[in-house]
């Protein structure tokens, strides 16, 4: 007898398809956890709320937003932070990675695990120690420089002590992380430069300067637009050590984001603030790879 033709079943899994397989999971929660949102709020920030009933409203909130003074005053705070703190922490990063590098320095595994050590420290835990070192009635910090007749320092609770207080903390847990950056770079550099300058007869300050750093320019640039933006995502910190205050002087664009969203219930307007801090970065990033990329060629 004559076998009976059977319709070819159609395989999914053929060795075209198991790639695509393997990284659909990935990809469907991108899309729900990611892309959705990020499409989802670009909508809100165009939208206005009442009464649980959203309706379109155009450049409203952006409208406001530009001419919200708080707005304004957040920005600048961030901005103070950005331009003191990330140089203040580059620098001294790059200082500890030269020291970490150096073939005089004993126990080396031990000092870089300890300067690496606030990096992976809990943001919410090391601004809650911050805030009990620095409290300016029972805090380590002002007991200590008791000792020297300063008076105590209100830390948290002065405009001005309060931004150098966000600062140094954000510094102290940031500058063990771009050290090992640097000292990763460090590591790359080719040693016949330095026994090629050595025999020109430059010393040891001569060739950080004409050496070392000219080397490290792309790794300056990389832990220069990471910090940026960190910076201008800063809400940890502020939101633990200072709620923003005192009179608004450490509010920063994120913190004024979160209040916005979480705290006023107002998404629309929290949307719009998270879209011009996403153009502000995106700006500020451009800037940077545009101005060293252009010295790199």
């Amino acid at each position: 007898m004559a076998k009976q033709a059977t319709s070819p079943r159609r395989k999914w899994v053929t060795p075209k398809t198991v790639p695509y397989i393997f990284i659909l999971p990935a990809v469907l929660l991108f899309i729900v956890f990611t892309l959705y949102p990020v499409i989802s709020s670009l909508i809100l920030s165009f939208q206005t709320s009442s009464g649980g009933v959203s309706s379109f409203a155009g450049l409203d909130n952006y409208r406001r937003l530009f001419n919200d003074p708080l707005f304004y005053r957040a920005l600048s705070n961030t901005f103070i932070i950005l331009i003191i703190q990330v140089p203040i922490m580059l620098t001294l990063a790059v200082i500890l990675a030269v020291l970490m590098n150096s073939v005089l320095l004993k126990a080396k595994s031990f000092f870089r695990i300890a300067f690496f050590m606030p990096a992976i420290t809990a943001l919410v835990a090391y601004a809650i120690v911050f805030r009990m070192i620095l409290d300016q009635n029972y805090g380590f910090v002002n007991y200590f420089i008791s000792f020297v007749g300063i008076d105590p320092v209100p830390w948290l609770n002065d405009p001005f002590w309060a931004k150098v207080a966000l600062i140094a903390a954000v510094t102290w847990r940031w500058t063990g992380y771009n050290m090992v950056i640097f000292l990763a770079g460090l590591q790359n550099i080719s040693k016949d430069l330095y026994e090629a300058a050595s025999i020109d007869g430059a010393g040891k300050i001569r060739q950080f300067f004409s050496i070392t750093l000219p080397q490290l320019r792309p790794i300056f640039l990389f832990t220069f637009v990471l910090s940026t933006i960190g910076t201008l995502q800063l809400f940890d910190e502020p939101f633990i050590l200072t709620q923003g205050g005192p009179n608004n002087s450490t509010l920063t664009i994120s913190l004024y984001l979160y209040r916005a969203g979480f705290q006023n219930f107002d998404f629309n307007y929290a949307s719009a603030i998270a879209y011009v801090l996403v153009i502000i970065i995106a700006t500020l990033s451009w800037l940077q790879f545009k101005v060293a990329g252009d010295r790199d060629d």
